[in-house]
């Protein structure tokens, strides 16, 4: 056992965010996501809701703030209203990145977003099922 790394995050999410670098991408996907048709590397979390897992993995992943927008989300419909998880989402990144990296959202059409998981370092598959919960996370230094 290792101290202060939260029980919710399993080994391989652990190791997996060690090996990334300074821009590396990882996406934490909802259970909707096509995650098996873009991942390169995909780790599959089902029981688990992405706004759990987010604060687990805030509480020590950096993000980069060498950019404006180290997090990205995938923008509804205009005919559909904000999403409700978006507020959680800022609610915890306002209270767990410590670097102050996180201004604002940029979001990203499907198709760009689907993209851009291609190209992810990992995305995390989970049971969540929010309306445009997926969630891109940026890497900065420690």
């Amino acid at each position: 056992m290792l101290r202060n790394i939260p029980k919710i995050l399993p080994p391989e999410l652990v190791k997996t965010m060690m090996e990334m670098g300074h821009s590396d991408v990882l996406i934490l996907a909802d259970a909707n996501f096509p995650g098996t048709a873009h991942a390169k590397k995909m780790i599959r979390m089902d029981g688990i809701m992405i706004p759990e897992l987010l604060k687990a993995i805030l509480q020590l992943f950096p993000l980069d703030n060498f950019i404006d927008n180290p997090v990205r989300l995938m923008r509804n419909l205009p005919t559909e209203p904000v999403p409700e998880i978006w507020e959680t989402y800022r609610e915890l990144l306002n209270k767990y990145d410590k670097d102050d990296a996180f201004h604002d959202f940029e979001f990203i059409d499907r198709l760009p977003f689907y993209k851009t998981a291609e190209d992810a370092f990992v995305i995390v598959q989970t049971g969540d099922e929010s309306r445009y919960g997926n969630i891109i996370l940026q890497k900065g230094v420690c």
